[in-house]
Order: C-alpha cells, then structure tokens, then sequence
C-alpha cells in the first residue's frame, strides 16, 4: 500500500467513525446559528495550524461561503500580530487569546477553540476567560481531548493522534457548520 493510499484510507475512517456523531455536530451548528442569530459574535483562536484554521473559519462567515449573503459577526482572535507579541511579553502566551475575549467578549457571544491535543494553557485561559464573561464556549480537539474538553461548554474529539489527520477533519467539520448556518440563518 502507497503512502498515498494509507492516508486516504486513514482519513476515510475516521470520517466514517465522525459521521456517527452528526447529531453532537448539528447541536453545535445550532450553537453557532443562535449566537448569531441574537446578534453575538462567534471567535476563534487555536495555535499553529490550528490558528490558520481559525482565521479561515472566521473568514468563511464574515466573507461568504456558499452563497453571497449579509456577513456574519466573527473574529479569529489570531491575527493581530502587535497585541499576540505586546499580551506575550507583557502578560505570558498563555494569557494572549484570554486577555481578548476579556476586552471584546459578551455574554452570549461563543469562542470556538481548535486544539489537536486540548493542552494548551493559552486556550484554557481562554475558556476561563469567555466562562466569567458568561460566553459560551466550544472546542474541536484532538487525541483524548486533553483538559479542555472538560472546560468548555461542548467538546467534539476526532478520536486520532495524527496532527495532520486532525486538523483536516476540523476543518471539514467546521465547513458542514457553517454551510448548516448559512442555510439556516439566510435559506
């Protein structure tokens, strides 16, 4: 078997084994769409790749993604170089993505956290952060999980160990989510 083949086939199991969870995924749609729906603002923030996942999710619903429509409030809470180095100095990484949703979070709004190993302590203080705002928090994970699937409001796990593997599945489920929103929100 090519490379090429194991990881298609590697891929292809753990969508199957996803699709089993397509009731957890739509509950997190509906998460998504109400928030918006009440006039919130969904962010995202993740490290490493998984930052690039959160800057082109939060892309999807302010640009379009299926269909030209009104924009959708949403902020990747990555990309803002001076404040990620000026919160990293100051206060310490791991307080980067907290120290923002504590200066533009509400109540009702919802912070998407992506995490292939739930271990990141910049995304924990996140989830701390959000949960004192009285926001509601989501994270697509990894591996087990690690301790943010037990510090947020709702926790999906692509059950693998491969990086790669993860990530792509985030990113595919994040897409089902927001085709569902768009559908939902504008028909």
């Amino acid at each position: 078997m090519s490379l090429f083949e194991a990881g298609l086939r590697d891929l292809a199991a753990l969508a199957r084994l996803l699709s089993t969870q397509a009731d957890r995924i739509e509950r997190l749609a509906r998460r998504y769409a109400d928030t918006l729906r009440r006039g919130g603002t969904i962010f995202f923030a993740g490290n490493g790749g998984s930052a690039a996942d959160a800057q082109h999710v939060a892309t999807e619903y302010v640009v379009r993604f299926k269909q030209d429509r009104r924009a959708f409030r949403a902020v990747a809470l990555t990309t803002d170089t001076s404040l990620l180095t000026a919160a990293g100095n100051d206060l310490g990484f791991e307080r980067v993505f907290a120290r923002q949703v504590e200066a533009l979070a509400r109540p009702g709004d919802l912070l998407v956290l992506h995490s292939t190993s739930g271990r990141s302590a910049n995304l924990l203080a996140a989830a701390v952060a959000a949960r004192e705002i009285g926001a509601q928090t989501v994270a697509l994970l990894g591996r087990d999980g690690g301790s943010l699937a037990t510090a947020v409001d709702e926790a999906l796990i692509v059950p693998s160990e491969e990086t790669s593997r993860i990530q792509e599945l985030h990113l595919a489920i994040e897409h089902l989510i927001v085709e569902w929103v768009e559908q939902e929100l504008i028909g």
